[in-house]
């Protein structure tokens, strides 16, 4: 299996190339923005992993330049721990997974393993689910013809969703991808936020799930 790291940290990928090749994984490694997205765009890889915070041109803009040439390489994102909305960005903009930095190398790798289990399959740019459409480039939402407006948490909240369509999703699951890897608050939070969701794209598209959390259908 063949891995791209993009990320700037001389130090950090030198690590993650001994340990990533000791499981046996081929890792190429680029350490500007420019360079790996060369790199993603002419070479084939099984994942990505790609820092925000990069010279040249910052993971974002990678990110959003591969979605857009329909390059749907899965790539897991790192985060700063103090991003507020690193993870919504990142999901906006078509990433798989993320992890913030600092994370245990255990847990890359099983991310890793979970994303080359999970492949590549193509995606459209604009998610559905009825008559629901989400744009993540053009932060649009509509039903119909009509244009429902979100607050950055519902959009974020309603995109993983979309991305998850069908899933069954714990309310652990969606605090951990749409508000922080370490929220440690209420989890009814969840259940405030799907209501407002409801209340803007019709309560018949988000199924309750008694004693597991939600799931989004297409009707």
């Amino acid at each position: 299996m063949r891995i791209l790291v993009i990320d700037d940290e001389q130090a950090f990928t030198d690590t993650l190339r001994r340990g990533l090749a000791a499981e046996g994984f081929t890792v190429d490694v680029a350490h500007t923005g420019p360079d790996g997205l060369w790199r993603a765009t002419e070479h084939a890889y099984d994942v990505i992993v790609l820092d925000i915070m990069l010279p040249g041109l910052s993971g974002y803009a990678v990110l959003k330049s591969l979605r857009e040439n329909g390059n749907w390489t899965p790539v897991l994102m790192l985060t700063a721990k103090d991003g507020e909305y690193d993870e919504a960005d990142a999901f906006d903009l078509g990433a798989d997974d993320y992890l913030s930095k600092p994370f245990s190398y255990v847990v890359l790798l099983a991310r890793l393993r979970a994303l080359l289990r999970r492949g590549a399959p193509e995606r459209p740019a604009v998610l559905t689910a009825g008559d629901l459409r989400l744009d993540p480039a053009a932060r649009t939402v509509h039903k119909g013809r009509q244009e429902i407006e979100l607050t950055a948490r519902e959009f974020g909240l309603l995109e993983f969703l979309l991305r998850r369509k069908g899933e069954a999703l714990s309310k652990h699951d969606i605090l951990t991808h749409v508000w922080d890897a370490h929220y440690d608050g209420d989890e009814n939070l969840v259940e405030v936020y799907i209501g407002y969701l409801r209340r803007k794209i019709g309560a018949g598209l988000i199924q309750t799930l008694r004693g597991v959390g939600y799931r989004l259908t297409e009707t």
